[in-house]
Order: structure tokens, then C-alpha cells, then sequence
């Protein structure tokens, strides 16, 4: 099935392709509006003519991009980065939330199959090892730079 790029008003995408998808247009199959990629809707469609007809009626959609991309093109976009991504052993962190927001914290141990961090306090007169989510800590300053 291919897939086309469709050009719209900046941060417009998702409206867009809600739009598109709300049309109930059986030749159209999806519409992707990822975060990463400003401007622009992927749709799945069954050749760009059906998907020109439906375009003319949405507003903030400008034009389709010439030519098709295929699944393997898109699938980046479909696949979750992991919140630990970029963090390292040894970071500075800050707890952005829980029972220990606005605490400063050193990463000591990632579990990236968990999505879980373990932190330990800065601020603790006993080193206390806490286990956080990865989207629960900011890096503040990391050892790689």
C-alpha cells in the first residue's frame, strides 16, 4: 500500500489528519502526523487521486508531495523512543516528578527494558538508591559532554 507525504500549514499536522481520517473515505487506510516531522502528514492511501479529492475539502492542507514512499520509509516514526534514551551512567539529573520532585539526583544504574532509572540522592545525608520512570528525571549535566 503506499503511503504519500501531504504538505500543511505548520502545526496543523494532527488536525489534518484527523480531517483526513474523519472523511471515511474506504481508499484511505491511515494518517500519520508524527512530532518529529513538522509540516508534513503521511497517508496510507490507494493512489493519490482519491487522496487529492478528500484534501480539496480540509483546510490547512496544502498539496501532495510528488511520488510514494512505502511502509519501511514511515516505520521510524510508528516505533517509541524509550525516555531513558540519552541518559547515562553518572548524569546529574533532576526529579521532575513523585514524592522527590525538585531533588538533585546521580544516575547510578538504567534499565532500559523498564524504562526505569535508578537515582541517587544528592541532597540525603544517607545514600538512598530510588528507582524512578524515565520520564520522572531531566538530565541536568551529563559526564559525556
Amino acid at each position: 500500500m503506499p503511503m504519500y507525504a501531504v504538505k500543511t500549514t505548520a502545526s496543523q499536522e494532527r488536525t489534518v489528519a484527523d480531517m483526513i481520517m474523519n472523511r471515511e473515505v474506504d481508499d484511505i487506510h491511515a494518517a500519520l502526523a508524527p512530532d518529529s516531522l513538522t509540516s508534513y502528514v503521511m497517508v496510507e492511501a490507494e493512489d493519490d487521486a482519491v487522496l487529492s479529492r478528500v484534501l480539496e475539502e480540509i483546510p490547512h492542507a496544502r498539496d501532495i508531495v510528488p511520488g510514494e514512499s512505502s511502509i519501511s520509509e514511515v516505520e521510524h516514526f510508528l516505533s517509541p523512543t524509550p525516555d531513558v534514551e540519552g541518559i547515562a551512567e553518572g548524569d546529574i539529573v533532576e526529579l521532575i516528578a513523585g514524592p522527590f520532585k525538585g531533588e538533585k539526583a546521580q544516575v547510578q544504574r538504567i534499565d532500559e527494558g523498564k524504562d526505569q532509572v535508578t537515582v541517587e540522592l544528592y541532597e540525603a545525608t544517607v545514600p538512598i538508591p530510588v528507582t524512578v520512570r524515565g520520564d520522572q528525571i531531566r538530565v541536568l549535566d551529563s559526564e559525556e559532554r
